[in-house]
């Protein structure tokens, strides 16, 4: 049985200091990933519980830098619900101590601290937070943090909004165009052409199967299962017009005719071989024997305007996409990913099989690299704006790109949005929509009132009638409509009084902290868009506008 190594793992057994220290997140993001992370630079507003909990986990993977922007000083409060302020540094600035003690988690990143607010730092300087790879806010009231939002959603820096009261908490991605070339699709089907092959790839095909009937009983049972799989299909093709098995009935038939493969016939008695290769050749028809196309994703993305009318000043994402949509005319099909998987087989075909794939897919991405160099040499521009390594990266994932082009903050807030996802909410009475809602309230209460609804009034009934006016208001802004029988949701709001339980807001940090990594790394998926989390009922609800 053979194996390709996983992308990412250190190949010698003499691993750098490192590589011993990252080794598991290596296996996940590679070391382009982990490169991209340490490069990265965060601002985080607010050393608050949950502030210093996605800190923490972006500091111990190795994030390069980060700045802490905030204007408080640390009380007993804080002390008493974040893990990362010290009692005895009551009265001192509360981002200097968080700073302070993460970094002893991590000697190689670098941090920070400004003691001023939002107002005050766009104030001095309005292009601050433009060096920046990615701001996370937390418990910012909505008149900054709108202020805020708008300048990132110009210079196109992402935005993660969190925030926590008592057993409640939502986060908020704010992405106005994010490109994920390494998605990590859950199933990764075989891209093995074997319905067109190219000509190396069909001659060693065919070599092999001419071989088959002369073949020892092991021999045959190691023979890759594409070789299996390309022999009955050129005999189902002779049958059948030069058709492949296409439907649920077809391609059962094509399962029966390999299977009847395994009547071999000895002398003058016929017995059945219980090879695993026909096996998982039967296994991998409704996979790999199908016609090669270009998923819905990927030819969005190769048809927008911004691949198909490139111009001279473009991103490397687009000058990659619109080479690859030109290579796709011209070739008609996308480029070879050169990934072939595990299967048994002996060693010596197996290392044949995917050396031919993984020269195919060198000189697609050669083609279309050399065509980028062109292009970028006819513009005056460098060719270190592309690196080759980043077009292999995108043939070979060509199949599962994505591209998110997400909702400002603004937008929401003014309607401009969708709200079909957060009104279904709305009408669900088990739903944690309203939730949402309810704490987006609170941020605009404090941008009203100065101070948090429920902190000041014991009773919090007074509070909880302006909240509620509040929260009516601020549904018919965003075109939703207001929900009945919510006062209750409400009271409970204004009854934690803005106090930020750290079991909250461990969990939720670490959540917001994941979405971070996949956006600074440009791989896995990110959410679209909010996500609320309700430690009540254990529940976590995603919602997009």
């Amino acid at each position: 049985m053979t194996s390709t190594p996983s992308p990412g793992i250190p190949h010698s057994p003499l691993q750098s200091e490192k590589s011993r220290r990252y080794d598991r997140q290596l296996r996940l993001w590679g070391d382009h990933g982990q490169n991209a992370l340490e490069y990265a630079s965060i601002c985080m507003i607010n050393a608050s519980a949950i502030g210093t909990e996605i800190l923490k986990s972006l500091v111990l993977p190795g994030v390069g830098s980060f700045t802490i922007l905030d204007q408080h000083k640390l009380t007993a409060e804080d002390a008493g619900n974040n893990f990362f302020l010290d009692p005895e540094c009551i009265g001192q600035s509360r981002g200097e101590v968080a700073m302070r003690l993460l970094l002893e988690l991590n000697h190689e990143v670098r941090g920070d601290c400004v003691q001023q607010s939002v107002e005050q730092v766009l104030e001095m300087k309005r292009d601050f937070f433009s060096s920046f790879s990615l701001v996370v806010c937390c418990g910012l009231p909505e008149r900054s943090l709108l202020n805020l939002a708008k300048i990132l959603w110009t210079e196109n820096i992402p935005l993660v909004t969190v925030k926590t009261a008592g057993f409640l908490g939502y986060m908020r991605l704010q992405v106005r165009e994010h490109f994920i070339v390494e998605t990590h699709p859950d199933s990764r089907t075989p891209d093995l052409r074997l319905e067109n092959p190219w000509p190396e790839l069909e001659t060693w095909l065919q070599n092999q199967v001419d071989k088959l009937e002369s073949m020892t009983r092991q021999e045959h049972s190691h023979t890759p299962y594409p070789v299996l799989l390309y022999r009955y299909l050129n005999e189902w093709r002779a049958e059948h017009n030069n058709d492949i098995p296409q439907n649920y009935k077809e391609k059962t038939q094509f399962k029966e005719n390999i299977r009847k493969g395994l009547l071999r016939r000895e002398g003058n008695e016929e017995f059945e071989e219980d090879e695993e290769n026909f096996e998982e050749a039967c296994k991998a028809v409704n996979t790999v024997i199908k016609l090669s196309s270009i998923p819905s994703n990927t030819m969005t993305i190769l048809q927008d305007p911004c691949a198909s009318n490139l111009h001279s000043g473009a991103e490397s994402f687009w000058l990659i996409a619109h080479a690859v949509g030109r290579f796709v005319d011209l070739e008609n099909r996308l480029p070879v990913e050169g990934l072939l998987p595990d299967m048994f087989s002996d060693s010596a075909r197996y290392v044949e099989l995917h050396n031919i794939y993984r020269e195919r897919a060198n000189q697609d991405a050669e083609s279309i690299y050399k065509y980028i160099v062109q292009f970028l040499e006819s513009n005056n521009r460098s060719r270190d704006v592309v690196s080759e390594a980043d077009v292999r990266r995108f043939c070979r994932e060509s199949r599962y790109l994505r591209l998110e082009r997400g909702c400002s903050l603004e937008a929401e807030y003014t309607g401009g949005g969708s709200s079909t996802s957060l009104q279904n909410g709305l009408e669900d009475p088990d739903s944690d929509a309203l939730y949402y809602l309810v704490l987006r309230a609170v941020d605009r209460y404090i941008s009203e009132y100065g101070s948090t609804p429920g902190d000041t009034d014991p009773e919090v009934e007074a509070d909880t009638a302006k909240l509620k006016t509040i929260f009516t208001r601020l549904c018919i802004e965003a075109g939703l409509t207001p929900p009945q029988g919510q006062d209750d949701h409400i009271h409970e709001v204004c009854r934690y009084g803005g106090s930020e339980l750290h079991t909250v807001a461990a969990f939720l940090g670490g959540c917001a902290a994941h979405e971070c990594i996949k956006l600074l790394t440009g791989q896995y998926v990110p959410i679209d868009n909010i996500v609320v989390y309700n430690a009540i009922t254990s529940n976590v609800s995603t919602f997009k506008v």
